[in-house]
């Protein structure tokens, strides 16, 4: 029989995403499937390759930003860094320095031409410690003496083969080793310079 009209019901609008309004009951089943659901997934998830972290990318969340930023520089501009900064902070005006040998004591070497150059060094002369350092230095224009006439030295400085956390020092992979051991016994200071390759 017609069922009786008791006026116009408001329209409900669906929600959204093509879900339908359900009963309480119907709606916490619902709930409990997309809660599992959200579960189960994140467990899949977790054995995904996307997700796996490596070694690497877990060591490179605790560097520092210096560490960060050292790590973008090459091998070279690292030598070229820590050679300026030892003649920038060591070596000063009347000195006698000791010019050591190798990759990383040749930016040292460079360093104190372009300072002499530039007239921030003066009335300072060095001792090199093997052929080669004394033909980059000539080429520079860094006065150059010998033991014989200055065996007293402010500063030498050198590079080394290896380096331990307790610094003890590995030289000699080189030919100049004789010279450079006489050179450095004979300054008040000796600076190591080295880039992080020469740590072990």
């Amino acid at each position: 029989r017609p069922e009786k009209d008791h006026g116009a019901s408001p329209v409900v609008q669906p929600p959204p995403f093509g879900l339908t309004l359900c009963a309480g009951r119907d709606l916490i089943a619902i709930m409990r499937f997309l809660v599992a659901s959200v579960a189960l997934a994140s467990a899949v998830s977790a054995f995904s390759p996307a997700t796996v972290i490596s070694r690497p990318a877990f060591a490179a969340s605790r560097v520092s930003p210096l560490k960060m930023a050292e790590a973008a520089l090459s091998q070279d501009e690292l030598k070229k860094m820590v050679g300026y900064k030892s003649v920038d902070d060591y070596v000063k005006s009347g000195m006698v320095v000791g010019l050591g040998t190798g990759s990383t004591a040749y930016f040292a070497v460079e360093r104190v031409g372009q300072l002499l150059k530039d007239g921030t060094l003066e009335d300072i002369v060095c001792i090199p410690t093997s052929i080669r350092t004394k033909e980059q230095a000539e080429e520079l224009g860094i006065p150059l003496v010998t033991l014989d006439t200055h065996s007293k030295l402010d500063v030498a400085i050198d590079g080394a083969d290896e380096v331990d956390p307790d610094l003890n020092l590995v030289k000699g992979g080189g030919g100049a080793l004789l010279r450079e051991k006489m050179v450095e016994v004979c300054a008040d200071k000796f600076i190591v310079i080295v880039d992080e390759s020469k740590l072990c």
